[in-house]
């Protein structure tokens, strides 16, 4: 059984110049995927070829899970200027159409969880960007989807919020949620990924358990860290 999977071909900005090639994995319920590799190795590119953001993306995408349904955490935090914190929540809340009071209620669970809720009615232009990078969080988990796409989640978050964003991570995948992590930190990722998608030059290099990664890399006792210095 699996929430996302995936078999992109070829993908890229422009019709004739794909940036990735033979890019196949899946994820499954409870699982969690760490997308890793280099800068400019194509995760960024895969991430957006999931979404459907790019022009050309040739080969297939399917999510399979109850809802057919993801979440998408950005690195960068994305926000309208004139919208308090609680107007952000609403127009998720209504792009997905979730009920009112299952609104209300995941939404204020939410922002307790990650002392917003003091905030709420503010304006987030106004927030530290470890406070905006919340919001992102508040606002990906609201919906509680099959998948949740997840991009450098830890930039810009203390450890506390670390903490949070993690335990929460952890609720989603007791639910049955599948999760797919791109990220630099990858002392963190070997803590807690269930499996690895390692890309370099817009291919896929090495894939599975650290345990897999490390015979891939001929390093049985490496770190992931090692594995990924020998493979890119």
């Amino acid at each position: 059984m699996t929430v996302l999977e995936v078999d992109i071909i070829e993908a890229g900005y422009e019709v004739h110049e794909p940036k990735i090639h033979e890019i196949q994995f899946e994820v499954k319920p409870g699982e969690l995927v760490g997308l890793i590799g280099p800068n400019g190795a194509g995760k960024s590119t895969t991430m957006k070829s999931l979404m459907g953001l790019l022009k050309h993306c040739k080969g297939e995408i399917r999510f399979t899970g109850p809802q057919q349904s993801y979440g998408y955490i950005p690195e960068k935090p994305i926000m309208y200027d004139a919208m308090t914190l609680w107007e952000h929540l609403e127009l998720a809340a209504a792009a997905y159409n979730l009920p009112m009071d299952v609104f209300e209620r995941r939404a204020n669970e939410l922002l307790r969880q990650f002392r917003l809720q003091d905030v709420k009615h503010q304006l987030p232009a106004s927030f530290s960007k470890g406070m905006q990078q919340k919001m992102m969080l508040v606002i990906g988990f609201l919906t509680e989807p099959d998948v949740y796409i997840v991009d450098e989640p830890f930039v810009g978050l203390d450890p506390r919020a670390t903490k949070d964003f993690l335990r929460m991570l952890d609720l989603e995948r007791e639910r049955g949620a599948g999760v797919l992590m791109s990220t630099h930190v990858l002392d963190t990722a070997e803590r807690i990924c269930s499996s690895f998608v390692m890309v370099d030059q817009g291919r896929v290099v090495a894939s599975g358990t650290l345990a897999e990664i490390q015979a891939q890399s001929g390093l049985p006792d490496g770190t992931l860290l090692d594995c990924f210095d020998a493979l890119t």
